[in-house]
Order: structure tokens, then sequence, then C-alpha cells
């Protein structure tokens, strides 16, 4: 996707998560083009990928709703995909990295880093690390060689805010959201560290535990100025 496409799919899953558009709601691509002041192809685009994501549903022939979810069913998904990619990452830590992995890993981290080094983040930044964090995510469970885990991950992808890429970044608020990131940028160099090491206990628990970036971690780290844990 294009900057644009990707800013639009990150400012509908925002509305989606905060309630601004409920569950079971029809939503319109001329609304929500007017609404966040852009075309209505890049929301048509976002719509559909969003589809994939498991936040949108067909309503008729064109028209799109939001999905019915609760807090419980993306806390579960959260934790398959934990479970799924821990267990890729610990194959892979048993089998050992090759150097072409090696190296694309080891870019993702120098990415990050340099993405974060400056201390804060500008609003195209946010599209930057979706980048980065879907290379790394994607390289460690292709690297694994197994179509298994590769096709379970894809399914769970397709409930709501289950990916590793559908993480909610709050462009009104970088500078909160700037110290999350910034913690996940850690966790990818543990989990690399342990790769590289060789020790597959320590990259499966990195692993499950990085899969809770989003909907823990917000709390943790006073990012909700409610107090309530974001998803």
């Amino acid at each position: 996707m294009t900057k644009s496409n990707t800013s639009v799919v990150a400012s509908l899953r925002k509305l989606i998560s905060e309630g601004r558009y409920p569950p079971g709601e029809r939503i319109a691509e001329l609304h929500v083009a007017e609404h966040l002041g852009v075309s209505r192809t890049p929301v048509r685009l976002a719509f559909r990928t969003l589809e994939q994501e498991g936040l949108l549903q067909r309503a008729g022939k064109r028209g799109y709703q939001v999905r019915e979810f609760t807090d419980t069913d993306v806390l579960c998904a959260l934790e398959v995909r934990g479970v799924l990619e821990g267990l890729a990452a610990r194959r892979l830590a048993e089998q050992g990295l090759t150097e072409d992995v090696r190296m694309c890993l080891a870019k993702c981290i120098e990415d990050g880093h340099e993405l974060l080094a400056k201390g804060y983040l500008e609003r195209e930044d946010v599209t930057r690390w979706s980048e980065i964090n879907e290379t790394f995510h994607v390289t460690i469970v292709e690297s694994t060689g197994s179509l298994v885990i590769a096709d379970a991950i894809g399914r769970n992808n397709h409930l709501p805010f289950a990916s590793a890429d559908s993480i909610i970044i709050d462009t009104e608020a970088l500078d909160r959201e700037y110290r999350k990131l910034y913690f996940a940028q850690l966790q990818h160099q543990t989990v690399f560290q342990a790769l590289c090491h060789g020790e597959s206990a320590r990259a499966e628990m990195l692993m499950r535990e990085h899969a809770y970036i989003g909907m823990r971690y917000g709390e943790l780290l006073n990012l909700d100025p409610n107090g309530a844990s974001a998803t």
C-alpha cells in the first residue's frame, strides 16, 4: 500500500477501536473520505484491508459494516498469535539463522533504531514503522520453512487486531506513542539476540510476550489518559 492508504487504514483502526464506528454500524466510503479529508480511492482500499483483518464485513453488494467483537476476542487472538510466532521463533533458533535471514533481521533492527533515534515521532514515521515491523515478523515466520505455522498465523490474522501489523498508533499523541514503539524496538532487539545465540526457549518466550505490545503496554507505559488498556 502507498503511504496514503496505510495512513487511512491506521486512522480507521483507531476510530473503530475508540467506538467512533461501533459494531454493526454500516460505513460509507464518501462519509469516511470526507471525515478523513482524503479521496474515496484510499478509503475503498482501506475497507478491503480491514475486511481481511476482520474489522469490517460485507453488508450487501457494495457496503461494509463494523464487525462485532469483544475485548476478550481480541485478547484471545493476540494470545494465539503469540503462541504461533513464539513457536516460529523457537524453531528458527533451533535450526539456526542463515546469513540472509540474519542480515534481514539485522536491517530491521538498524532501521528501527534509525527511525527512533531522533527521540520523537512524525506522522510519516508510523508508516515506516509498520513496514519495518511487518518485515521483522514475516521474516521470522517464513524462515522456519513451516507452511503449517504460516497458514495458522494467516488464518488468525483475519481476526480483529490480531495481526502484527494492526497495532494502533494514535497520530494525535505521537509523543506518548513514541514510548510504545521504543519498547517494541527493544523487544525486537532481544528476540534477535536470542535467535542469534540459538536460545530457543528465550526466543519463544520473548516473541509470545511481544504479541501483547498493542493491548497491554499502553497501560503499563501510561499511554492511555483514561487508565484503560488500549487495543
